[in-house]
């Protein structure tokens, strides 16, 4: 099984990234469609815009932030096909998550590796 990782979409897209997934719910200022290299826009597993105003990325609030989004996680009717998508990929390549916060420790896309690698239905042997 390879990688799942996170990457800040402003660092340059490399090979080694494998398949390239963007985790933000809004599109990220001054990158371009081309420049992104997207493999897919996942923008129906990201924060609700009410939990992510909320956060505003404020590093005190990420406790609550991670609570509240795990729980949209769980709820949301997207997961499981994210979920799926995810295992399928990472039978046979990298996947990184890439996300515009600035700051590499507090922000969803850390949540959202963490919640993946849990909820990662389990493969057969192929």
């Amino acid at each position: 099984m390879h990688n799942l990782v996170i990457k800040r979409i402003y660092e340059k897209a490399e090979p080694g990234d494998g398949y390239r997934i963007l985790v933000d719910r809004i599109w990220p200022r001054g990158i371009g469609k081309e420049e992104a290299r997207l493999d897919h826009w996942a923008r129906d597993i990201a924060p609700s815009n009410r939990l992510r105003k909320e956060f505003g990325h404020d590093p005190a609030k990420m406790d609550e932030f991670q609570e509240q989004y795990l729980v949209e996680l769980d709820q949301n009717p997207a997961a499981s096909e994210f979920l799926q998508m995810v295992s399928d990929i990472l039978r046979h390549d990298q996947i990184t998550l890439l996300y515009s916060a600035k700051d590499p420790k507090y922000n969803q896309a850390v949540v959202l590796k963490d919640w993946t690698e849990k909820n990662l239905p389990a493969h057969k042997a192929d």
